[in-house]
C-alpha cells in the first residue's frame, strides 16, 4: 500500500499516477476521506481517554456528595470512551480497505499508456538468420523427445506437459546455471513453499484485479503462488530486518501456477503460456533510497544469464498501464524468437518500492535508532520458457540443437542435441 503522508502531501500526483495507469482516480479521495475519518477518530478518542484519566485523578481526591458526582460522570465517560474506540477501530479498517484499493504509484519516467505502449530501451545481438525451413519449439521439442504435450494435456488438461529425457534436462540445467549465477553474486538459494496464506498473497499485491490468476485451495484457505517472489516476501513479513550490510538478496526456486485466465486463444501452442512451470527468481530487501540502483543491478544480472544462453533480445521499459499493482517500474527482457519473428519475454524485473513492504510490515532500523518501511525488488533469472528461445535460435539444419558453450557445463558437456525421431 502506498505511504499515507505522500498521499496527504501530494494528492495530485497519486492521482496522476491512477490515471496513469488506466486505474480509477476517485478511490484517492476516497482514501482522503478514510483518512480525514480515521485521524478526527483517533483525536477524539485521545481526547476522551486524557479527561478520563484527569476524572479519575479527581475521583481519587474527591469524597462525598462530589465523589459521588464524579464517579457517575465517569462512567458515562468510560461509556464514551469506550463508543469511541470502537469508532477509532473501524476508521482504522476502513483505512486499510480504501488504502489496498490503490495501486503502487508510478515511478518517475516510465512510459504511459498501455500494454504496446513500452519504450524499447536498447537491442543486444542480431536475429539469426536460417537457410533452411525454420521449426518452432514444438516440433523442435517433439523431434528430441523434449517435450510431450498431447499426454500433459492427457493426464492434467489443456496447457500441461511433460519435459522428457533431454528436456527435463535442459530445464534442469537452466535452473542450476541461474542458481549458480545467483549464488555467486550474492544472493542466498531458497526452495520455497508454493502454498501461501491469503494475507501473504494479498500482502504482494495478487489479490486485486489479477486475482482471477491465482490458484486458491479454497478447503485448506491456502494459495498457489505463480512466482516465488509470493513466499520471499512473505519471509520476512513482521520483522525488523539487519540491512546494516546492504540488501538482502534471495534466489527462490520454485514450481509456479497460473490459472491463465483471459488469454485463451494466445499462445497455445507449445510451452509458451502453460498453468505451471519452474522458475528462479530473485528477491531483494532494501532501503527505499537504494532501490533505483537496486533495480538496475537486477536488471544487469538478467542480461548476463541471457548472454549465457547466446540469444538476441531487447530490454523494455513497461507501460504505467501494463504493471502490475505492486511495481512502481518494471523492464522486461524478451528474446527474439524465430518461428514468429518478434520478442517474446524472457525476464521481467520490478521495483515495488515500499508497497509491499508496508502491507507485510516489513522494517528495518536506521544506525540513529528508529525503524523504516523496507523496499522491495524481484527479478527473473530463469524459466522453462527460456527452452523455447534456446531451442528456436540455435537450432541447425539436420533438427539438431547447438548448446550455448556456457550451458554445457550443466549438461554434463554436451555440444549439441540430436533428435530422437
Amino acid at each position: 500500500m502506498i505511504d499515507l503522508k505522500t498521499l496527504r502531501e501530494d494528492p495530485e500526483a497519486v492521482r496522476a499516477s491512477q490515471r496513469a495507469r488506466g486505474e480509477d482516480a476517485s478511490v484517492v479521495d476516497a482514501l482522503l476521506s478514510a483518512d480525514e475519518r480515521r485521524r478526527s477518530a483517533v483525536s477524539r478518542a485521545d481526547s476522551l481517554r486524557a479527561e478520563q484519566k484527569q476524572l479519575g485523578k479527581q475521583v481519587g481526591k474527591a469524597a462525598g456528595e462530589e465523589r459521588e458526582h464524579l464517579l457517575k460522570k465517569a462512567k458515562e465517560l468510560s461509556a464514551q470512551v469506550k463508543d469511541a474506540e470502537a469508532e477509532q477501530a473501524e476508521a482504522d479498517q476502513a483505512l486499510v480497505e480504501a488504502q489496498k484499493k490503490l495501486s503502487n504509484i508510478v515511478g518517475p519516467g516510465v512510459p504511459p499508456g498501455g500494454e504496446d505502449d513500452y519504450a524499447v530501451l536498447k537491442h543486444v545481438g542480431v536475429p539469426p538468420e536460417f537457410d533452411f525451413e525454420v521449426k518452432d519449439h514444438l516440433e523442435l521439442g517433439t523431434s528430441l523427445g523434449a517435450m510431450d504435450m498431447e499426454r500433459g494435456a492427457k493426464v492434467a488438461g489443456a496447457r500441461f506437459y511433460f519435459l522428457t529425457g533431454i528436456g527435463a534436462q535442459l530445464e534442469l540445467a537452466l535452473l542450476n546455471m541461474a542458481a549458480a549465477h545467483a549464488t555467486a553474486n550474492g544472493f542466498t538459494l531458497v526452495v520455497p513453499p508454493v502454498l501461501v496464506r491469503p494475507e501473504i498473497m494479498e500482502g504482494t499485491g495478487f489479490l486485486g484485479a489479477h486475482s482471477s490468476e491465482v490458484y486458491r485451495l479454497e478447503e485448506d484457505d491456502l494459495y498457489l503462488v505463480g512466482t516465488s517472489e509470493v513466499p520471499l516476501a512473505g519471509y520476512h513479513s513482521g520483522e525488523i530486518i539487519d540491512l546494516g550490510a546492504g540488501p538482502l538478496r534471495y534466489a527462490g526456486w520454485s514450481s509456479c501456477f497460473r490459472r491463465e485466465a483471459g488469454s485463451y486463444g494466445r499462445d497455445t501452442r507449445g510451452i509458451i503460456r502453460v498453468h505451471q512451470f519452474n522458475k528462479l527468481e530473485m528477491f531483494v530487501y532494501c532501503r527505499e533510497e537504494d532501490a533505483v540502483a537496486e533495480h538496475e543491478r537486477l536488471l544487469g544480472w538478467e542480461e548476463e544469464m541471457l548472454a549465457k544462453i547466446e540469444v538476441p533480445y531487447r530490454v523494455i521499459d513497461t507501460a504505467a498501464g501494463d504493471l502490475g499493482a505492486s511495481a512502481a517500474r518494471k523492464y522486461d527482457c524478451e528474446a527474439w524468437i524465430p518461428s514468429q519473428q518478434t520478442y517474446r519475454e524472457l525476464t521481467s524485473t520490478s521495483n515495488c518500492t515500499t508497497f509491499q513492504a508496508r502491507r507485510l510490515n516489513t522494517r528495518y532500523r536506521e544506525a540513529d535508532g528508529p525503524t523504516r518501511i523496507a523496499a522491495t525488488l524481484n527479478g527473473t533469472l530463469a524459466t522453462t520458457r527460456w527452452i523455447v528461445a534456446i531451442l528456436e535460435n540455435h537450432q541447425q539444419a539436420d533438427g539438431s540443437v547447438r548448446v550455448p558453450e556456457a550451458l554445457r557445463p550443466f549438461l554434463g558437456g554436451r555440444e549439441v542435441l540430436e533428435p530422437t525421431r
